[in-house]
Order: C-alpha cells, then structure tokens, then sequence
C-alpha cells in the first residue's frame, strides 16, 4: 500500500485515539450511603440520612421572603432549599434506638433512603429494639411501615401521647379537608401496624425510656412534640426534632417562626430555650432537618441569636 494511503490511515488512527481519551466518563449521580458515626460516651451514635426535601422556605418562614433569602445567600443557598431529612441511631450497649424514621414514600422520591443507610451503615431492621418518634409528621413516622407491614418487626414504637390523640383519630380525619387529609393519613398508616401488634407505647410524662436515654415535651411544632436527651459518661446530645427547619435562618434568629407550627408562639419560646441551654453548657445538639451529618454545638453570636458549628469528620476510637 502506498505511502499516500498509509499517512492519511495513521492520522486517522491518532485522530480516534485520541478521541477516545478525550471522551468525558458518565455522571454516576448518586452519593455515598449516608451515614454518619460517632460515640458519646459508652453509646455509640450513627445518623441515618433518609435523603433531602426541596422546601420553598421563603414561602414557609414567618418573615419577608426577601428577609429569607438574603440570609440564605449569606450562606450561599436558595430557595427552594434542599432540607436534609434524617434519623438518629443509638446504641447504648444493652439496647438499639430508633430516633425518627425519616418519610420513606409518604414524600416523593427524594427521600425513602434510611432503611438502606441502616443496612449500609451495619445494622438490619430486625435489630431495632425501640423507635423514638419526636411527632407524627409523616417525614418522621413514614419509614415505620411498608405495605401495611411493620418495617421493623422487633421494635416497640413510643411517641407522644398528645400526638397520638390528635393524628391517629379517625374523626379528626374525617373533619379535615381534603388537602389536609395527608396529615393523618401517612401517620395512621405508619403507625397502626405497630398499634394492631401491640408494639405502640404512647409517652405521657416526661421520663427515661431506657437507661440513657429520657423524652422531654416541648410543644408548639406540634401538641406532643418531643425532644430527646442522650446521656452517657457525662457527654450528652439532645435531639431537638422540629424546634428548627432551617439553619441559614433560625440560628441567627430564633424568632422566626414556621408554617408547619401549630402554635409557632410556643414553638418559638422552646427552640430559644433549647439554643440558650445548649450555648451555655456546650453539649451537643443533632436535629432531623439540620444538613446531613446534622450534629454539631451551638455558641451565642453576641447578638441575641447564635452560630451553628458542626461536627468535624472523625473515625469513632
């Protein structure tokens, strides 16, 4: 073959080569099993991560929505904001503790991870001894059933009695409008399996649960919203379940309330307190809406709000 063929069938060659170098990989598009661990004390403390809500909270928030989302631009976000939405594993040795258990289906597709992150992180289901509901918003109950069938068979379920009363009722249900028939229907469906197996233990006082671990009501989010307090070796994490939505805002001011409250005036009284408490005395604090891992201290900014300061990455020793 003469050369004159030869060089054009070699360009070509380098040509597609490179080419093929140059071709950019596919977006894989997914994150890392989200999980997070840590220790407190003798316990041992994996978030469980049920995925991320798109939340217009310019629109939610009791204030301007300019006011809104200035301050998210401070922290370069926006509105719609991408809201975590997690779980609080705890193993205190003798038991496993469910705190929360994210939506599962009850929101869309965005969310529903938390019982594959529980498996990715080295635990099963079937393991759980008891689930701590903080209130029964369907982002916090719906991960408790599948199909009408418990998701986590061995478990014993508590949450407040107050909440119970109120969305379990079938005639509070049967009063509501139609767009607000959701808010009783995605709990009843959720918790009612653990009801029918006589696994569903409603809280009526404040009280330690299992050694290490007490419930303190703080309503105003909801009629029987919960906290949680985590004790051991003298470290401690409360576990303030809705008392707060959105970091970019309601660290630096407390004040601003929320849509989802039923009574944001108390709701409001309470997360300032729990803030001032968890400033002065340096303890840690993890919540269902803060951004994945979700824990970290809280310090005074000097004018009557505060800073949010999260976990440093660390291997648990």
């Amino acid at each position: 073959m003469s050369t004159r063929i030869l060089k054009p069938l070699a360009v070509a060659a380098v040509l597609l080569v490179t080419a093929a170098a140059q071709a950019g990989a596919p977006m894989a598009r997914f994150q890392a099993p989200g999980f997070y661990r840590t220790t407190l004390g003798d316990f041992e403390v994996t978030v469980l991560n049920d995925g991320t809500l798109d939340l217009p909270v310019d629109k939610l928030l009791k204030q301007p929505p300019a006011k809104t989302n200035a301050a998210l631009a401070k922290s370069f976000q926006k509105s719609p904001l991408q809201t975590s939405v997690n779980g609080f594993l705890i193993n205190t040795g003798s038991k496993l503790v469910l705190i929360d258990t994210g939506a599962a289906s009850l929101f869309g597709p965005t969310l529903g991870q938390l019982v594959g992150n529980l498996k990715a992180s080295g635990y099963r289901p079937e393991q759980v001894d008891e689930i701590y509901i903080s209130h029964l918003h369907g982002d916090h109950v719906g991960g408790l059933a599948s199909n009408e069938q418990r998701v986590f068979p061995n478990a014993i379920v508590r949450a407040g009695k107050l909440d119970a009363d109120y969305y379990l009722s079938q005639t509070n249900l049967d009063k509501a409008s139609p767009e607000a028939k959701d808010n009783f229907q995605g709990p009843m469906v959720s918790i009612n399996p653990y009801v029918k197996a006589g696994k569903f233990q409603p809280i009526v006082a404040n009280t330690e649960l299992v050694p290490g671990i007490k419930s303190y009501f703080n309503g105003g989010h909801t009629p029987g919203h919960i906290t949680y307090v985590v004790e051991s070796k003298g470290q401690k994490l409360v576990l303030l379940g809705d008392l707060l939505h959105v970091q970019a805002v309601q660290f630096d001011d407390p004040g601003v309330g929320i849509s989802f409250d039923s009574d944001s005036t108390v709701a409001i009284k309470e997360r300032k307190e729990a803030f001032a408490a968890a400033a002065k005395e340096g303890y840690l604090i993890g919540a269902p809406h803060l951004s994945f891992p979700a824990l970290g201290h809280v310090r005074s900014n000097g004018k009557g709000g505060y800073v949010f300061v999260p976990v440093t990455y660390t291997q648990p020793r």
